[in-house]
């Protein structure tokens, strides 16, 4: 998607161990009109599958999922990484390590929202090692749930997270792949 690969490359900053900062439009200010063709992106790539419902995992990816839900009308389930007072009843749990945070999550689902007829689109901000995407996938899988795809904002394609995925036989579409960062001259190459 040419538009999300400007601006990354207007205003995504590289740092040191792989870091893309893009939280200027993607993940702490949300560009909605950005998100918006996103959204519509996401509907073209996966238009021949029986989504109905979108999961992701708070916090970055639910804005990109709720955007998107517009367009296939269904709702969004997010998975919490915080045992909560509000979660009531029982729950999916898996285990997931942040590549950015270097710590491990129990992220966190209530039955409540799904089920064995649940026909998934995994939505995120970004596939790096995986380890988010396929916790997402591993709760679907133990809902009995049918996983239609995973839609990814940026793709890191250099690390293994991509490779992962697909090897699964899970359909991957991601807008934006990076081949390379540089961050001692800030340089980003896409595939």
């Amino acid at each position: 998607m040419e538009l999300l690969k400007e601006r990354i490359r207007k205003e995504g900053r590289v740092k040191a161990g792989n870091v893309l900062k893009v939280d200027s439009f993607l993940n702490h200010q949300m560009d909605i009109e950005l998100f918006n063709e996103m959204g519509k992106e996401f509907k073209r790539l996966f238009a021949d599958k029986p989504i109905n419902k979108i999961l992701t995992i708070e916090a970055s990816g639910i804005g990109i999922a709720c955007i998107a839900a517009q367009y296939f009308n269904v709702p969004v389930v997010f998975a919490k990484k915080a045992e909560s007072i509000n979660l009531d009843g029982e729950s999916y749990v898996t285990k997931i390590e942040s590549f950015t945070k270097k710590r491990q999550y129990d992220i966190i689902v209530s039955k409540k929202y799904l089920s064995p007829a649940d026909h998934i689109l995994i939505i995120d901000d970004f596939l790096a090692n995986g380890c988010a995407v396929a916790g997402l996938i591993d709760i679907v899988e133990s809902a009995g749930g049918t996983i239609e795809g995973v839609g990814i904002a940026i793709e890191k394609g250099f690390q293994c997270g991509g490779t992962l995925i697909r090897t699964k036989g899970v359909k991957v579409e991601s807008l934006a792949i990076i081949e390379s960062m540089d961050d001692v001259n800030g340089t980003i190459q896409f595939a």
